[in-house]
């Protein structure tokens, strides 16, 4: 067996890092402050949170196009779209909104602590980033249902 080349060993390094940081890893069992606060059996909680969401907005949508209720039942979409996208998020970034504006963490699920946090810097951090991600969940669901109504014209 060879042994792997200068540059392969390079771009292996380079991978590990870049996974080293990567949030569809296995969730960490610490908490930092804006960056994580929830461990597995949150995450896995806010992905079937997130699942159940986006079926209920898809089954209202099939239920519209199948003539079965009204055109303007697809607005009842539109809240489930925005819940599906906030737990899609807070998965995907290891964080949960709520937690992070009541200065909590739970890691119990990943082999971690819960409890609060008490710095204010870190309060603050852990603020900021509940607000990009009701920002970035709510940008989703304003462009999602755009297209989706866009689409839904075309039909």
């Amino acid at each position: 067996m060879t042994q792997p080349s200068e540059n392969d060993r390079r771009v292996t390094g380079r991978i590990k890092a870049y996974l080293s940081v990567c949030p569809l890893l296995p969730p960490m069992a610490e908490y930092q402050p804006g960056v994580c606060n929830i461990g597995a059996n949150q995450r896995r909680a806010r992905r079937l949170s997130a699942i159940a969401s986006f079926a209920v907005a898809v089954g209202i949508t099939l239920a519209v196009v199948g003539g079965a209720v009204p055109d303007l039942s697809l607005w009842a979409t539109v809240p489930f779209i925005f819940g599906g996208y906030i737990g899609a998020f807070q998965d995907y970034f290891r964080f949960c909104v709520a937690f992070g504006a009541l200065a909590r963490y739970d890691l119990s699920g990943s082999g971690g602590k819960s409890g609060r946090v008490d710095a204010s810097e870190a309060v603050r951090a852990d603020r900021r980033q509940a607000a990009k991600i009701l920002l970035l969940a709510a940008v989703a669901t304003v462009v999602t249902s755009g297209l989706g109504a866009v689409l839904l014209r075309l039909v």
